[in-house]
């Protein structure tokens, strides 16, 4: 079946987007959904609701549920991206509206742990049985700051890779073969001397790249620290790897490279099926966006390793507001959703990477191949990317700091800015971000 995009309402900003999406569990810890002392479902008819921003992939697993538990209707509402968030932050604030469940962001998800008494605490109804099965730091984002309560259970990991259009880089003279392009690019400075000679070839229609957003993004997230220090402080300013991934980033739109392209708009969808753009930042959950938009150009596309050999875009956690009415219940479907045996059904269908590392080595995993990838081995290399993740500090407000500098990014690619006018302007618009 055609994937369904889990990340589909994203937050349009600029067309330099610092996409926070950005994007989704058997057995391990209850698969069947009974968390640990639960008793069988009670007689009554319950209703759960749950609130995402795209889709994560879950109606099948729902239905696969309420077979073992007829007594449960579950009812999802999606919204975009940025509404999603910004509702949960006032229904929280209200301490009303919120769903039984809460699909919450990595760039969100430090500003929802640090209000712990606004959400439940899962180990209550022993989902803290699941330590065990997860990526230590995806384990560490869902507990509350002092570590005491486990908010979250994560559903995804984003590691990084490169899509890129296998019939436009032969059109420009350069290898097509996977392991071939991603010896192109071992550092980022590569990338763009090859994404020169891409532009020198003028290939008609096509740029290099879509925007330079997600390539600032994955730069950052590749360092030691990101754009916060341990100790919670802004470090935009003084953080000279924020610097250096501003500056590249910024030179692919002062070289020409970009297509301008705002990411998830209309036209950025309309660009991969007219094929505007050969190179695009690629975590495993955008695997299925391009698949969705870009149905006509199946084997044209192609997955190589990212300049820098790793990082992380992009995953979630599912929470359960203090506001739930059936908090128990919430929190078997939970861990029914993100058990290991569903992580790995959704990565199949959706390309959304599984948080348990017991699936990375699994044979149907590392085996698991898409035509419309020319049969790239898309479990192999977001398993290799996964393992190579080194996790960094996420902030209290990650996401609005990641706005105010795509904004600025935004500004140098309009043409209403230099680099230098824009980077003062991110850092006076930071030091506003309390």
């Amino acid at each position: 079946m055609a994937p369904r995009f889990r990340r589909i309402a994203v937050p349009l900003i600029t067309a330099s987007l610092l996409g926070l999406a950005t994007a989704c569990g058997g057995g391990g810890g209850g698969g069947g959904g009974d968390t640990a002392g639960a008793d069988a479902a009670p007689a009554e008819k319950i209703k759960l609701t749950v609130n995402l921003f795209g889709d994560f992939g879950f109606k099948p697993l729902y239905e696969e549920y309420k077979k073992t538990h007829p007594n449960v209707e579950i009812v999802e509402n999606v919204t975009q991206f940025n509404d999603h968030h910004n509702n949960l932050v006032k229904r929280l604030a209200t301490n009303a509206g919120a769903a039984d469940i809460e699909g919450v962001e990595v760039g969100y998800i430090s500003t929802f742990t640090a209000q712990p008494q606004k959400f439940t605490d899962l180990k209550q109804f022993g989902l803290d049985k699941r330590q065990p099965e997860y990526l230590d730091w995806k384990w560490q984002q869902g507990l509350s700051k002092d570590g005491g309560q486990l908010l979250g259970l994560g559903t995804d990991v984003g590691g990084l890779a490169m899509c890129y259009r296998k019939d436009l880089f032969k059109k420009a003279g350069l290898p097509e073969d996977r392991e071939e392009v991603g010896q192109l690019w071992p550092t980022w400075d590569d990338y763009i001397a090859t994404g020169k000679k891409f532009a020198a070839a003028n290939v008609e229609g096509a740029k290099f790249v879509d925007s330079p957003g997600e390539i600032f993004r994955a730069m950052v997230n590749q360092a030691p620290v990101g754009l916060y220090d341990a100790q919670d402080t802004i470090i935009v300013d003084s953080n000279p790897d924020v610097k250096k991934a501003w500056d590249l980033s910024n030179q692919i739109t002062t070289e020409g490279l970009t297509a301008k392209l705002a990411a998830f708009s209309p036209p950025w969808n309309t660009g991969f099926a007219k094929g505007s753009f050969a190179t695009i930042i690629c975590p495993a959950w955008m695997t299925g966006f391009i698949q969705e938009q870009a149905q006509d150009a199946s084997g044209k596309w192609d997955i190589a390793t990212v300049p820098g050999g790793s990082g992380n875009s992009g995953g979630s956690h599912l929470m359960v507001p203090a506001q739930s009415k059936h908090p128990k219940e919430a929190a078997e479907l939970i861990d029914f959703l993100t058990s290991k045996e569903n992580q790995a059904k959704v990565f199949k269908e959706e390309g959304t990477f599984p948080s348990i590392p017991a699936l990375y080595d699994d044979p149907s995993i590392q085996s698991f191949t898409k035509p419309f990838f020319g049969d790239a081995p898309i479990g192999k290399i977001y398993s290799e990317a996964a393992k190579a993740l080194k996790p960094q500090h996420l902030g209290p407000k990650e996401a609005d700091v990641r706005v105010a500098i795509g904004n600025g990014l935004g500004r140098v690619e309009q043409g209403k800015q230099t680099p230098d006018e824009a980077w003062a302007q991110v850092l006076e618009d930071v030091k506003k971000i309390k």
